[in-house]
């Protein structure tokens, strides 16, 4: 029986621009949906698990459209409400070579941040779940979607839930104080913690030595660092980073390194050349929670979720289509990109 992963928070129109174009020479959109968790539940069921995604939605047709375009993956659909003003957008440029990516936002008054607790039964969604997630953007949303978020996490432990959360800090939807004072009161009731150093450092105040990202150096003994000092603190049973190496907006190293409170594991470095990278944390995380979740070791685990994710940044969209043989034979080895006939 194939194992179940709840998870919350915001949907998203994204509207990009085609053929690399800037916002300024483009004259219409490539329209798709997304958010952090709505990812991962996409990409797990697409790994054969059921992923069941929890939202607000506006009850009109774009609110229903995104519900439309998760439904097309498979993803368990049924404890999304229905209300509010508007479901929120974002608008992605996709840069190339020394061109940075731009994102610009458009999702204030969302229906996830006008939230009630009482809309949601946790109880009953979270019956024979196996893992919940949430990342550190739905209770950046707003107050009510903070106290949404505390409440599934509490409702997940009190069940004996295993439970993640990916950082993400996001410095257009809150400060770093009110991200201290809301993720430190989320992370105890946190199993699985998942976030790059950047994360780390403005979201729970931990701060790697010696790490300049914008240099595209990786200090791991910075890493390791931060993850006894988060251990130390919350009790995670796992800690995990993907780690980028920036050479430019068009290629990128990366990798992931995963601790348990006694090892640290680094996993394989693959070299990728950009298509997308939107959406390639989530792909890590959901890629992690798979291995973790059906009984593979700390280290195959880490290896699916940078394999899984690397593929993701050859995907267009913001989820990612990479399938369970595909990620294995990467994790085997085979990055050769050659035709398969």
């Amino acid at each position: 029986m194939s194992k179940k992963v709840v998870t919350l928070g915001e949907i998203m129109l994204r509207l990009s621009t085609p053929d690399f174009k800037r916002f300024v020479q483009a004259d219409s959109f490539d329209v798709t949906y997304g958010g952090g968790e709505a990812n991962v539940a996409a990409a797990l069921c697409n790994y054969g698990l059921k992923g069941t995604f929890v939202t607000k939605v506006p009850n009109n047709p774009i609110g229903q459209s995104a519900i439309n375009h998760l439904r097309r993956y498979g993803v368990d659909t049924q404890y999304i409400v229905r209300g509010g003003d508007r479901l929120g957008i974002y608008f992605l440029e996709t840069g190339a070579a020394m061109r940075a990516s731009q994102v610009v936002y458009d999702r204030a008054g969302a229906s996830i941040a006008d939230v009630n607790v009482a809309e949601f039964d946790f109880d009953k969604i979270l019956d024979g779940a196996d893992w919940f997630h949430t990342t550190g953007i739905t209770p950046a949303l707003s107050d009510k979607a903070a106290v949404l978020a505390e409440a599934a996490l509490k409702a997940a432990k009190a069940k004996g839930i295993t439970t993640s959360i990916d950082l993400n800090y996001r410095k257009k939807l809150w400060t770093k104080e009110k991200a201290r004072e809301v993720m430190t009161k989320l992370c105890q009731y946190v199993d699985v913690c998942i976030g790059n150093e950047e994360d780390a450092d403005t979201t729970l105040g931990f701060k790697a030595k010696d790490t300049d990202v914008t240099k595209g150096e990786l200090n791991l003994d910075g890493f390791k660092d931060v993850f006894r000092q988060m251990k130390d603190k919350f009790g995670f049973k796992y800690i995990a980073s993907s780690l980028r190496e920036s050479h430019s907006a068009s290629d990128n190293g990366w990798s992931a390194l995963l601790y348990d409170g006694n090892e640290f594991y680094h996993t394989r470095k693959y070299e990728v050349r950009i298509v997308d990278r939107v959406g390639s944390g989530d792909s890590f995380a959901s890629g992690l929670i798979y291995g973790l979740v059906t009984g593979m070791s700390m280290k195959d685990a880490a290896e699916f979720g940078v394999a899984a994710s690397a593929l993701k940044h050859t995907i267009p969209g913001d989820l990612n289509h990479a399938t369970l043989s595909e990620v294995k034979d990467l994790m085997k080895g085979d990055a050769s990109g050659r035709v398969q006939r």
